[in-house]
């Protein structure tokens, strides 16, 4: 009896432990599976947020205006003082531009956008900026300006106190500021007075336009939508449209269309680039950038120039012809610091990171390294320069 209890307790701690190792395997081959899906995974973005459709566009918006309740920071230009006489006459009161010599107003240009489909009464923000010599717009209110389109017809109407996010102050030669005090902008201080017609296509087809023109993204939409909507209806134009014929499912429903087509994910082919900024020292590297195997000996060259100026006095028996000279000294020192090869190569953008942060050199060196790079043919990127 206690022989056959043992033989049975061996033969559960044997199933547990073939359990215990299948549990394992499961378990590795879970991550190993998740971790090939994440490798192989393609980033995927809306079609609403990498194309627009035909027809929904913004507009732009401009006028003129005059800011008022300035403290002493306004403009003393005539232009100004005519504004503010040609404001005061609309209201019954008779003034010459030459008897104003507060400087408590200021002649500004006035700007917004006008987003797709406004209607009567939406409320939009206004840009003001100065034209004159005004040094602030601190606390000043921004009087009733009409804003015109290309047309030169009147689509809004622009009123309200300004926000500048800054200030000015000080005195006596030290002054402190904060941010740009002659631009400012009226939170929702434009009411649009007319709509503007937007029509989506012609009624039998709309376009859609990506906003960056890509071969493969657009053949990628294209494919997206004829999937979706079970048909070929999509056709790219050109890199960066695509004509889309209207199903008889979405006759006169093209809002429900568009919902239904922004909503949907695009794998999006991003060209291999490096942009610079040589003006701040800024570089971004794309994750499509590769380089091949080089070696880069890079070292920096540093002259110093001294100078140092020495008062050579004359005696005191010299001639009274005898002057004092004042003899400049100056040293010169050239320093150069070793640098030996070492190789660069990147196949990932991790790997790129480590081995340009291997050579320990600065975002300047940097950009000269990617351009010599470039030369030579080992960087496979598009090199962009702003």
């Amino acid at each position: 009896m206690a022989i056959l209890m043992t033989v049975k307790s061996l033969e559960l701690k044997v199933k547990n432990l073939n359990s215990r190792k299948a549990v394992l395997f499961i378990l590795i081959f879970s991550l190993f599976t998740f971790h090939f899906s994440l490798s192989t995974l393609s980033y995927a973005d809306r079609i609403k947020d990498i194309a627009n459709f035909e027809g929904v566009r913004d507009n732009q918006l401009i006028g003129y205006g005059l800011v008022v309740g300035l403290n002493g920071t306004g403009d003393k230009g005539i232009a100004t003082m005519q504004s503010v006489a040609n404001m005061l006459q609309r209201m019954g009161l008779t003034v010459k531009p030459n008897d104003i010599k507060a400087k408590n107003a200021a002649a500004v240009i006035v700007t917004s956008t006008l987003p797709p489909f406004p209607k009567f009464g939406t409320k939009i923000d206004a840009l003001v900026s100065t034209i004159g010599d005004a040094t602030s717009l601190q606390g000043g209110t921004l009087l009733l300006s009409p804003l015109k389109g290309p047309d030169n017809k009147v689509y809004a109407l622009a009123q309200g106190p300004l926000s500048i996010g800054g200030f000015i102050g000080g005195g006596g030669g030290t002054t402190v500021q904060k941010n740009h005090p002659t631009t400012g902008k009226v939170p929702e201080g434009v009411i649009v007075e007319k709509e503007i017609p937007f029509i989506l296509g012609n009624g039998s087809e709309i376009k859609i336009f990506l906003r960056r023109p890509d071969f493969t993204t657009v053949t990628e939409m294209a494919k997206k939508i004829n999937e979706a909507l079970n048909f070929e209806y999509a056709s790219p134009i050109d890199p960066s449209s695509i004509r889309l014929k209207i199903p008889p499912d979405y006759q006169n429903k093209e809002v429900e269309l568009i919902t239904f087509i922004e909503g949907l994910d695009v794998p999006v082919d991003l060209p291999a680039r490096v942009v610079i900024n040589e003006r701040t020292g800024t570089v971004v590297i794309g994750d499509k950038v590769r380089i091949s195997p080089v070696a880069i000996a890079h070292g920096s060259l540093t002259i110093e120039i001294k100078t140092e100026f020495e008062v050579s006095q004359p005696p005191s028996f010299a001639p009274e012809s005898a002057k004092t000279v004042v003899t400049p000294k100056t040293a010169v020192d050239v320093k150069e610091q070793k640098a030996s090869l070492k190789e660069v190569s990147g196949i990932t953008l991790g790997e790129i990171v480590r081995a340009l942060n291997a050579l320990g050199t600065t975002p300047r060196d940097l950009i000269s390294i990617l351009q010599a790079l470039k030369a030579a043919g080992a960087l496979r990127a598009e090199l962009e320069i702003i």
